[in-house]
């Protein structure tokens, strides 16, 4: 079964196995560059599958001090990393069907959760859209491995 978790700041060596494939790196980076990002912008949660870490995310709380296309107040969606030798599976399928649902308990405040994906990473993409993020029709230009397809998911908020 899989399941969203917040993840601890002192629970690297629990993650620390997580790994992309190298060609996948200059997309979402390692989970020491994750545990690295500032705490007071950045949350980090984790994918399971049962009990065992397959994959970790972080959550950008201030998405919209670098993305002008995100609102005050929004949530994004940073650096995805699931575990190379769990991919094509259909883990993260199941994990970001579930993000809405689990963004919206810990976030309840924010409306939306954006994230922007790298024009030459389809597969990710198709993974978002059929999750139930939404292409805006636009792109940010400014990606740190080329141009990136803006997508977004509005949170149901009780």
């Amino acid at each position: 079964m899989i399941s969203l978790a917040p993840l601890s700041r002192d629970a690297f060596e629990t993650v620390s196995h997580i790994a992309l494939r190298k060609d996948q790196l200059k997309f979402a980076g390692t989970v020491a560059e994750a545990f690295a990002e500032p705490a007071e912008r950045f949350d980090l949660h984790q994918i399971l599958n049962g009990k065992s870490p397959i994959g970790i995310f972080k959550i950008d709380r201030f998405y919209a001090r670098d993305y002008s296309f995100a609102q005050v107040g929004d949530v994004g969606l940073r650096a995805l990393i699931l575990d190379e030798r769990v991919q094509g599976k259909g883990y993260g399928s199941l994990a970001m069907k579930a993000l809405g649902t689990y963004l919206s308990s810990h976030y309840p405040s924010s409306k939306t959760v954006w994230l922007t994906v790298n024009l030459t990473n389809p597969i990710a993409r198709r993974t978002y859209i059929s999750a139930g993020f939404e292409d805006t029709g636009t792109q940010w230009p400014h990606g740190n491995a080329g141009p990136q397809n803006i997508l977004r998911l509005r949170l149901n908020q009780a």
